[in-house]
């Protein structure tokens, strides 16, 4: 069974750091890309960060990029997203999601052929 689970959120100051994690299972890891996405109250889900699990590459939404850093670690089939510098616009819950094709965009990154979700982790960053 695949499986995607996600941890590390909380409650953090803005300025604050927080590392989530993303734990993977059911599946070859290195198969697919995993990405970070993001939905806050009211607002549409965004993608946050992708990393391509086999060669390391990443992608990151150009609001989040030089503060968060994505990495993946293969041997733990885990993928963690560091967050740094957190702005109360990052409050969101966090979700990780497996895919099969990642695209480089202007302003962010595309993700396709997304078929498991993990059920995400509340990240609430306080003024």
């Amino acid at each position: 069974e695949v499986q995607l689970v996600e941890s590390g959120g909380g409650l953090v100051q803005a300025g604050g750091s927080l590392r989530l994690s993303c734990a993977a299972s059911g599946f070859t890891f290195d198969d697919y890309h995993i990405g970070w996405f993001r939905q806050a109250p009211g607002k549409e889900r965004e993608g946050v960060s992708c990393i391509s699990t086999r060669d390391g590459r990443t992608y990151y939404v150009d609001s989040v990029k030089g503060r968060f850093t994505i990495s993946s670690d293969s041997a733990k089939n885990m993928v963690y997203l560091q967050m740094n510098s957190l702005k109360p616009e990052d409050t969101a819950v966090y979700y990780c999601a497996r895919g099969t094709i990642v695209a480089e965009t202007t302003e962010t990154f595309e993700l396709y052929g997304l078929d498991h979700w993990g059920k995400g982790t509340l990240v609430t960053v306080s003024s």
